[in-house]
């Protein structure tokens, strides 16, 4: 899967990184069904987090389509619920 970290670049991450990123994205649709922006930039860093640790960064030149796009860690809740989908972030 690609996954897209906005402002930074692409990340190529595997099957076992995925399952970890939809536990953090579960994490984030509770924070916004709570209303709790706090958590939701808490979620969001861990997201993006996770994704620069294990995911192989792809080159400026390498562009693909991306599968999944995390946002910036400083998103406001209304911004969350008009990005997301009701799946999260990550498909």
């Amino acid at each position: 899967m690609i996954v897209r970290l906005l402002g930074e670049g692409q990340y190529r991450v595997d099957d076992a990184l995925t399952t970890r990123l939809n536990q953090l994205d579960e994490k984030i649709l509770d924070a916004v069904a709570a209303n709790d922006e706090q958590a939701l930039w808490d979620g969001l860093a861990a997201l993006a987090d996770a994704v620069r640790a294990g995911g192989e960064r792809l080159s400026v030149e390498e562009l693909c389509p991306s599968d999944a796009v995390i946002p910036p860690e400083d998103l406001t809740l209304d911004e969350a619920r008009d990005l997301m989908s009701d799946a999260g972030f990550i498909p």
